[in-house]
Protein backbone atom coordinates (compact mmCIF):
# COMPACT_ATOMS: atom_id res chain seq x y z
CA UNK A 1 0.00 0.00 0.00
CA UNK A 2 1.27 3.54 -1.22
CA UNK A 3 0.98 5.55 2.34
CA UNK A 4 -0.86 9.08 1.75
CA UNK A 5 2.25 12.50 2.32
CA UNK A 6 -0.30 13.75 4.76
CA UNK A 7 0.22 10.71 7.05
CA UNK A 8 3.80 10.49 6.55
CA UNK A 9 3.54 14.00 8.53
CA UNK A 10 1.42 12.80 10.93
CA UNK A 11 3.48 10.50 12.36
CA UNK A 12 6.86 13.28 12.06
CA UNK A 13 4.53 15.77 13.88
CA UNK A 14 3.81 12.83 16.91
CA UNK A 15 7.52 11.58 16.49
CA UNK A 16 8.33 15.56 17.41
CA UNK A 17 5.84 15.72 19.97
CA UNK A 18 7.10 12.23 21.25
CA UNK A 19 10.64 13.71 21.63
CA UNK A 20 9.23 17.35 23.64
CA UNK A 21 7.50 14.99 25.95
CA UNK A 22 10.94 13.16 26.59
CA UNK A 23 12.27 16.33 27.14
CA UNK A 24 9.73 17.73 29.37
CA UNK A 25 10.32 14.60 31.52
CA UNK A 26 14.07 15.03 31.81
CA UNK A 27 13.41 18.60 32.80
CA UNK A 28 10.85 17.35 35.32
CA UNK A 29 8.10 19.00 34.33
CA UNK A 30 4.49 18.76 35.98
CA UNK A 31 3.15 15.33 35.00
CA UNK A 32 -0.14 17.01 34.18
CA UNK A 33 1.64 18.52 31.52
CA UNK A 34 3.46 15.11 30.11
CA UNK A 35 0.26 13.50 30.61
CA UNK A 36 -1.49 16.43 28.20
CA UNK A 37 1.21 15.83 25.91
CA UNK A 38 0.86 12.11 25.64
CA UNK A 39 -2.72 12.60 25.27
CA UNK A 40 -2.25 14.48 22.35
CA UNK A 41 0.35 11.62 20.83
CA UNK A 42 -2.58 9.71 21.66
CA UNK A 43 -5.09 11.24 19.42
CA UNK A 44 -2.80 11.99 16.64
CA UNK A 45 -1.85 8.26 16.25
CA UNK A 46 -5.47 7.86 16.25
CA UNK A 47 -6.36 10.19 13.66
CA UNK A 48 -3.23 8.32 11.46
CA UNK A 49 -4.58 5.43 12.10
CA UNK A 50 -7.99 6.45 11.42
CA UNK A 51 -6.92 7.68 7.33
CA UNK A 52 -4.78 4.82 7.12
CA UNK A 53 -7.83 2.33 7.83
CA UNK A 54 -10.37 4.41 5.71
CA UNK A 55 -7.66 4.56 2.64
CA UNK A 56 -7.21 1.12 2.49
CA UNK A 57 -11.07 0.30 2.57
CA UNK A 58 -11.90 3.07 -0.33
CA UNK A 59 -9.02 1.11 -2.18
CA UNK A 60 -9.86 -2.23 -1.56
CA UNK A 61 -13.51 -1.22 -2.73
CA UNK A 62 -12.69 0.17 -5.64
CA UNK A 63 -10.40 -2.44 -7.02
CA UNK A 64 -12.94 -4.87 -6.29
CA UNK A 65 -15.62 -2.83 -8.01
CA UNK A 66 -12.86 -2.29 -10.73
CA UNK A 67 -11.76 -5.75 -11.37
CA UNK A 68 -15.66 -7.08 -11.22
CA UNK A 69 -17.20 -4.42 -12.78
CA UNK A 70 -20.36 -5.15 -10.92
CA UNK A 71 -21.15 -3.41 -7.50
CA UNK A 72 -20.07 -5.62 -4.56
CA UNK A 73 -21.25 -6.73 -1.29
CA UNK A 74 -18.69 -3.58 0.97
CA UNK A 75 -19.75 -5.17 4.01
CA UNK A 76 -17.03 -7.35 4.23
CA UNK A 77 -14.33 -5.01 3.66
CA UNK A 78 -16.35 -2.60 6.21
CA UNK A 79 -16.02 -5.41 9.02
CA UNK A 80 -12.55 -5.80 8.33
CA UNK A 81 -11.96 -2.06 8.72
CA UNK A 82 -13.91 -1.74 12.14
CA UNK A 83 -12.03 -4.78 13.17
CA UNK A 84 -8.39 -2.83 12.46
CA UNK A 85 -9.84 0.26 14.17
CA UNK A 86 -11.23 -1.75 17.63
CA UNK A 87 -7.89 -4.06 17.59
CA UNK A 88 -6.11 -0.73 17.60
CA UNK A 89 -7.64 0.48 20.84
Amino acid sequence: MKYDHDVKMRLKRIEGQARGVLNMMEQEKHCKDVVSQLTAIRNAADRAIASIVAANLEKCILEDTGASGASLDSSKYVKEAVDLLVKSR
